[in-house]
């Protein structure tokens, strides 16, 4: 079935910006089947750990994070762009291929010692994941994975990831 889900990735051309070549998963999420194995191929990649702790990467990341941490009993947070969360955040700011952000966590989101998994759509530089790492390492916690449905080999963003990684669908 992961071929199922690869090819009902949609590309689009030059989106946001042109020479970028978007991976689309809106079909995934259309179809209850292809969205349902995507969350559960991605509750496989804990192989049997606790997690006390999945961390969805705004927006995306939220989508695929919420139902990964109900199936896993974990609790479920948001990393977001500023401006977002309304109480104490530690930030972390990063480059895209097509430009900077900043993303922030509560600082109370996850306690010393607790086991994380990371969930996010895409996986192409690694900036916005690395920088995701560096801001959950702040909070004290060990990183059992940081998953992806899609990822881009050819932009090598895993090798910026300071934690394990996996990737359901992979594009060279």
């Amino acid at each position: 079935m992961p071929d199922r889900l690869k090819s009902a990735v949609r590309d689009i051309p030059d989106f946001p910006i042109p020479g970028i070549l978007f991976k689309d998963i809106s079909p995934i999420l259309a179809d209850p089947k292809l969205l349902q194995h995507s969350i559960d191929l991605l509750v496989n990649i804990a192989d049997d750990q606790k997690v006390d702790k999945v961390v969805g990467i705004d927006a995306r990341g939220f989508i695929f994070g919420a139902p990964v941490a109900l199936a896993l009993k974990a609790g479920f947070i948001p990393v977001r762009k500023p401006g977002k969360l309304p109480y104490k955040t530690y930030e972390e700011s990063y480059s895209l291929e097509y430009g900077e952000n900043t993303l922030q966590i509560h600082q109370d989101a996850i306690l010393p010692g607790e086991k994380v998994l990371i969930i996010d759509d895409l996986l192409a530089t690694g900036g916005t994941a690395a920088a995701t790492v560096d801001l959950i390492k702040k909070l004290g916690v060990e990183i059992i994975n940081v998953a992806f449905i899609i990822e881009l080999n050819a932009l090598n963003g895993r090798e910026k990831i300071d934690a394990p990684v996996s990737s359901i669908i992979q594009y060279t």
